[in-house]
């Protein structure tokens, strides 16, 4: 009887609507194509309404003359200006106070947010108090605070309030000294670079050998204790310098800021050291709360504002005195000999040249201040409320950064005897990074695009001066808004390729 092989033959065909591939490619087709039509009747629509009311379209009115004053920009303005100029201009107002205020920012908030976890309670509720408040405020009503309750009601020109290092505050802005540099200075500049690049060179080779023998080179432990000694100067020169401009009574010792600094840095090599830090910290709160409060407060007197601020700067003395060790340690030693580095060789180079630096300082004329730089009250309540609002959030990035650390990690710091300061950079901060990194990506973003908001306050940013002047003015609405886009999505893209890179670096290396 024979037998009917099957097996062989070929599975019956299923319908092809049936077919899972084809479907896939008859879904996107179908979404592609209605996505095109939609774009095409938006453009065919707003031709067609340009059409009806006469208007062109084109970027050749970028080479008109823009014929209207800006009040703050970063090149030579005229109303002969064109328009393009009046978007770099613009554009250039943006990018000022963006990168302004991440840098300082990022600075407030990892200060905040390792404040946070501090375990000395009035520290880790100065820091609760800020972020619950500031966050959870509108940005627009802060920037309207800054603006018109502070900076504006700030005095008039002839009553301008001084502050160290010759800067003047009225309701004008902010005058501040204008560097003046002449020809060999430009390699005092290159010199910065070169030493910079060296001092990170450095740096990694002194990690490498410590990584291999377990020590640090001599070098660089005698570089660790020159630094520390070098900054004690710096900082020292300038809190007693404050100072003098705080008491009227010191004007006539004008070597008190020389004397106190050279005391503060022998301090250092004695059992004393650890008061060195407390000291400067008490000057600089005691004469930067006098200025501020004074400012804030005119009508109380200045003797109480004297006073409460040096006991503010008592408590912060008293804060940083606790625990502190102003030695050297071997956890600073990396860091100190590239900061040798990149200061030391530029400075060598600036005796070796003879160049100049110079500052043109700002003077009282009759009406107005004469020389330095003048910053309009625009562009410091922008910068400042940014500033404020932005680390606020990075704050809190930081803080659940480090509560994502594993507590073991702490306790085996703790074992090797690492002090608290070191454990926090070299164990716990770097390891925090790979969670930081993400959420600060979107903070630098959202710092960017709130600077738009300074049309609000007056600051001449892109979109004031841009989406706001030059589309009344020309009328190219599509040209306007499509630059003005293009600007946002480009900063934003390169912010976030930049912090994805460093993303990338800090990583944890899995095997």
């Amino acid at each position: 009887m024979a037998v009917q092989d099957n097996i062989s033959a070929s599975a019956p065909r299923t319908s092809l609507l049936n077919d899972p591939v084809f479907r896939g490619i008859l879904y996107q087709v179908l979404v592609a194509t209605a996505v095109i039509a939609f774009i095409s009747w938006i453009v065919f629509n707003t031709a067609q309404n340009l059409a009806a009311q006469n208007k062109t379209t084109g970027f050749d009115f970028l080479f008109r003359t823009a014929g209207f004053d800006i009040s703050f920009t970063l090149f030579p303005w005229s109303r002969s200006s064109f328009y393009w100029q009046a978007f770099l201009a613009g554009l250039l107002n943006t990018l000022l106070v963006a990168v302004i205020g991440i840098v300082f920012s990022t600075i407030l908030g990892f200060t905040l947010g390792i404040a946070r976890l501090s375990c000395n309670w009035l520290i880790s509720r100065f820091a609760t108090v800020y972020i619950e408040t500031i966050r959870n405020i509108p940005l627009l009503l802060q920037l309207f605070f800054w603006y018109f309750a502070v900076l504006k009601a700030m005095p008039a020109v002839r009553q301008s309030f001084a502050l160290p290092l010759d800067i003047f505050i009225n309701q004008r802005g902010l005058m501040v000294p204008r560097p003046l540099i002449d020809h060999e200075f430009t390699w005092v500049i290159v010199a910065f670079v070169v030493a910079a690049i060296g001092a990170i060179v450095i740096g990694r080779w002194a990690t490498n050998i410590r990584t291999l023998t377990g020590k640090y080179p001599a070098a660089i432990v005698t570089a660790a204790r020159a630094a520390n000694a070098a900054v004690t100067f710096a900082m020292g020169y300038l809190a007693f310098m404050a100072l003098g401009a705080l008491l009227p009574a010191l004007t006539g010792l004008s070597s008190l800021p020389l004397i106190g600094a050279v005391v503060l840095t022998a301090m250092t090599f004695t059992p004393a050291s650890p008061y060195v830090r407390s000291i400067i910290a008490f000057i600089l709160a005691w004469v930067v709360l006098s200025f501020v409060l004074s400012g804030m407060f005119p009508s109380v007197p200045s003797v109480v504002i004297s006073v409460g601020s040096a006991i503010a700067g008592v408590v912060l003395g008293w804060i940083l005195l606790d625990g502190a060790d102003g030695r050297a340690s071997e956890g600073k030693f990396p860091i100190a000999l590239p900061l040798i580095v990149a200061f030391g060789v530029p400075a060598l180079v600036y005796w070796v040249t003879g160049a100049s630096l110079q500052f043109e300082v700002p003077v009282l004329n009759r009406f107005n201040f004469d020389g330095g730089v003048q910053l309009p009250p625009e562009l410091v309540a922008l910068v400042f409320g940014l500033t404020i609002y932005t680390a606020a959030f990075i704050a809190e990035n930081v803080r659940g950064g480090i509560r994502a650390v594993n507590k073991g990690q702490t306790e085996a710091a703790q074992s090797l005897g690492i002090k608290e300061g070191d454990r926090l950079r070299l164990v716990i901060i770097p390891q925090a990074m790979r969670v930081i990194v993400p959420p600060l990506t979107s903070q630098y973003l959202n710092l960017t695009k709130n600077s738009s908001l300074g049309a609000a306050i007056g600051y001449p940013e892109l979109v004031n001066v841009f989406t706001g002047t030059t589309l009344n003015q020309t009328g190219k609405a599509i040209e306007v808004i499509a630059l003005t886009m293009a600007v946002y999505l480009t900063f934003s893209l390169l912010t976030s390729a930049f912090m994805n890179w460093y993303n990338g670096r800090v990583a944890l290396v899995e095997r």
